[in-house]
């Protein structure tokens, strides 16, 4: 059978990453990870991310440019994570799914207290950031 893939956006503006703080479940809650959600059928992943970002969001799905992959994918039980480059092209992220969500920097990425899924990813964030800049 195949998994289920889940698709994170690293939704990039300037030099620094939007990061949303987890709700759910309670062994998550309070951590951050980068927003996006499931691929449904008939999706494909970059529309998914699209629609996963406007309604996490509060954005239209015409409000993010969704890009190349960034990063590896990451194997959890039953699904795999694969995160996305996404330029935000309009409006202002909102906290609709999340406990709150934040712009951080280069600098500021390994002090961020991840989800274990998604820190594999700081290594590739941080270089996707000082491309941004440049």
């Amino acid at each position: 059978m195949p998994t289920q893939i889940v698709v994170a956006g690293a939704v990039i503006r300037r030099a620094t990453v939007l990061v949303a703080q987890r709700l759910r479940p309670p062994e998550l809650a309070g951590r951050w990870e980068l927003p996006g959600g499931k691929v449904a059928p008939g999706e494909t992943e970059p529309e998914a991310l699209a629609r996963e970002l406007a309604e996490e969001l509060g954005l239209e799905v015409g409000d993010v440019a969704v890009g190349n992959r960034l990063g590896d994918d990451v194997a959890l039980e039953g699904m795999t994570l694969r995160a996305y480059r996404v330029r935000l092209l309009d409006g202002e992220p909102l906290a609709r799914d999340h406990r709150a969500v934040r712009w951080v920097s280069a600098d500021e990425l390994p002090g961020v207290d991840w989800v274990p899924a998604d820190r594999g990813w700081v290594p590739d964030l941080v270089r996707a950031l000082s491309t941004a800049a440049s």
